[in-house]
């Protein structure tokens, strides 16, 4: 049963990403998405992008960090963002690309969708990371399925690398303490996924003009949004 704040009981674990997919309809998600994979330099631009963007977001959530225990604890995530991202610039390195020249490509794409999912305090940018950070790692990794074997094995390692936990039991406990934070929070969760799809959906290579079969990316998209349900209950809110 849901409070006035919109709270659900809390659960015991926070969500994973599923590793195996045994049905045939998530077998047909990742067929479908395979088949718009970018390529890797372009993939590999983007996704580390992001990567900085969010790494960006964590280190100015450890600066305003209301306690030296929050400080610690968004330091690790941060540490785990900072590894993803050197993982990623030495993917580009290896295939002699520059970094900075595949990434500033998406600078203002990136930086735009930095300005709408602006937080407004420590929360907010706290859920902000949990939420965007998770989603688009859950993309790249099911995106990496199109890429050629040896780098989507060293990619998906890589993102593999999941950090979420520490900021489960970061906003859990705000919220114990807190309970008025519940209601303002799930609805800024919900804000996110929107600006979040879009950015996941700008990475798929879309053929000249040809708009992509929208009833086979549907599933895909749907399932992103049943892992981002799930990260919501982890925290005991509603998404």
């Amino acid at each position: 049963m849901m409070s006035l704040f919109g709270r659900r009981p809390r659960p015991v674990h926070a969500p994973k990403l599923r590793q195996r997919r045994s049905s045939s309809d998530q077998a047909v998600n990742r067929v479908s998405l395979a088949e718009l994979t970018p390529d890797l330099p372009r993939y590999l631009g983007q996704a580390a992008s992001l990567q900085l963007s969010n790494f960006e977001v964590v280190s100015g959530a450890i600066a305003h960090s209301p306690t030296t225990r929050d400080k610690v604890a968004l330091t690790r995530v941060a540490r785990v963002s900072l590894s993803k991202l050197e993982g990623l610039l030495a993917e580009i390195e290896r295939g002699g690309d520059r970094p900075e020249e595949l990434m500033e490509y998406f600078a203002a794409p990136v930086e735009s969708f930095r300005e709408r999912t602006r937080s407004s305090d420590w929360h907010e940018t706290v859920v902000t990371s949990y939420i965007t950070a998770s989603m688009l790692t859950d993309f790249f990794l099911a995106l990496a399925d199109g890429l050629p074997p040896a780098p989507r094995e060293r990619i998906q390692a890589v993102l593999s690398n999941d950090p979420s936990q520490i900021i489960v039991e970061q906003l859990r406990n705000a919220i114990d303490a807190e309970p008025v934070l519940a209601s303002r929070l799930a609805l800024w969760g919900r804000r996110l996924v929107g600006d979040t799809l879009l950015v996941a959906r700008s990475s798929l290579a879309v053929p000249g003009r040809v708009a992509p079969d929208e009833a086979r990316l549907e599933p895909v998209f749907t399932e992103l949004i049943a892992a981002h349900t799930r990260r919501m209950d982890a925290l005991g809110l509603t998404a």
